[in-house]
């Protein structure tokens, strides 16, 4: 660690050059936001006031923290969020209502067995009713379904969620309906991740269409953007981002890091003093030449959050690596800038 810290400290800032505020150079453009956790805003409130101007609830408004037994809502620390980006006048996501993952274990039970799917579905109807008008006022936009389109290339969706097993597909348009009904002014994204992949992208695109189609009020997609330093290439990116759009759909990065690693680099370490400065490099120019594609969208792009504030805490470390440490964000370990938030902060303003 003290290799990695060395090279960081040593890119960290321009000499004698305050850091400029994140979110303030982009007022021209869209938001920026982070995924953020309440440990977060408890510990560095100085730090997301000056650099964003929007904040994702990362684990306070999934399911299983807000309603961790029937009928039984848990809504401090997602209630403290929503007072912090009311004192500092920032925008607030939710996320996310329907997920594969991180749900209490009554959700699909019955007794000793599963929940038919009317029961299912109505404790989503009862989940949706609660939340969604608690935080009307607050949150602007909600990723209402999460993940659904399977990664396996012959499959559609995801037919191993529990989601899918008891309810079918029609839970996904069902969602969004209900959160409609509760908070008519909401803008609500279908999130994932791969979405630059051709065969993803597609079968997204066609889950957007035919729900689109049939009258579901879907408004944005919202592209996870849990990259490397390789991937995806700039004409990938664009080919999604209109992709999306031409649905006439907003489309927000909702998730953005960039790792050191590629995703079958499964090495645990970069021992090379040398190689670690060059990919640090490489990430910087990965930032800078996707945020010059996020500025050049800036008419359908409404919105780029990044996952975490630094590196020293990302949900990167040990995934998917156990015990191997990630340096995937735009400030270092001690939360200073990094050659990859000059070359985001550094463009000429039209």
């Amino acid at each position: 660690m003290i290799l990695v810290t060395g090279v960081l400290v040593g890119e960290a800032a321009k000499s004698g050059e305050e850091t400029p505020s994140l979110y303030q150079a982009y007022m021209e453009y869209f938001p920026i936001g982070a995924g953020v956790e309440y440990w977060d805003i408890l510990n560095h409130r100085e730090f997301l006031v000056k650099h964003f101007n929007s904040l994702t609830a990362g684990n306070e408004m999934k399911f299983a923290s807000l309603q961790p037994s029937e009928g039984v809502f848990a809504f401090f620390r997602a209630d403290e969020m929503v007072s912090f980006t009311r004192k500092h006048k920032m925008l607030l996501r939710g996320h996310t209502l329907v997920w594969h993952q991180q749900y209490p274990s009554w959700l699909f039970a019955d007794g000793a067995g599963p929940a038919s799917r009317e029961l299912v579905l109505k404790r989503l109807a009862d989940h949706i009713n609660v939340v969604v008008p608690r935080y009307k006022d607050a949150v602007y936009c909600w990723d209402v379904v999460n993940e659904a389109v399977s990664d396996n290339m012959s499959e559609f969706l995801r037919k191993d969620s529990p989601w899918y097993k008891a309810a079918g597909e029609d839970y996904i348009a069902e969602a969004f309906r209900l959160a409609h009904q509760a908070d008519p002014d909401a803008k609500l994204f279908y999130n994932d991740y791969g979405t630059t992949g051709a065969n993803k992208r597609e079968k997204i695109y066609v889950l957007l269409e035919d729900l689109l189609a049939a009258g579901v009020p879907v408004h944005g997609m919202g592209m996870q953007a849990h990259w490397d330093i390789t991937s995806p290439s700039i004409n990938e990116l664009e080919t999604a981002i209109r992709r999306y759009a031409s649905l006439g759909l907003e489309v927000q990065i909702t998730e953005l890091d960039i790792s050191l690693y590629g995703w079958n680099d499964k090495r645990r370490f970069i021992n090379d003093p040398e190689e670690l400065k060059v990919r640090l490099e490489m990430q910087a120019e990965q930032y800078r030449e996707i945020f010059t594609v996020f500025r050049e969208y800036r008419d359908v792009i409404t919105g780029v959050t990044v996952w975490g504030l630094g590196d020293a805490r990302t949900w990167k470390d040990n995934f998917p690596v156990r015990g191997r440490k990630d340096l995937p964000l735009l400030f270092d370990l001690d939360y200073q800038p990094k050659e990859a938030f000059w070359e985001v902060v550094d463009f000429a303003k039209p």
